[in-house]
């Protein structure tokens, strides 16, 4: 079972890798952290869905990007 949290009060932050041609938009929230989630979104559509990857996952995945790797 996958639990839903209200992401209205979310601090969103854009990635400093996002495109800013309006391609490959990604925000993500460090206010809002349920169970220590860190919810991630495409910034092109606020308003749509978000996903939340545990911090080892973000780590993970913040690291790749940081290599070049993704």
């Amino acid at each position: 079972m996958s639990a839903t949290w209200n992401l209205s009060a979310a601090e969103w932050i854009r990635s400093s890798h996002s495109d800013g041609g309006g391609g490959q938009c990604v925000e993500f929230s460090r206010t809002f952290a349920p169970a220590g989630a860190i919810p991630v979104r495409d910034s092109k559509i606020p308003q749509g869905p978000a996903l939340t990857c545990a911090p080892d996952g973000w780590a993970a995945f913040v690291s790749a990007v940081r290599r070049g790797a993704l």
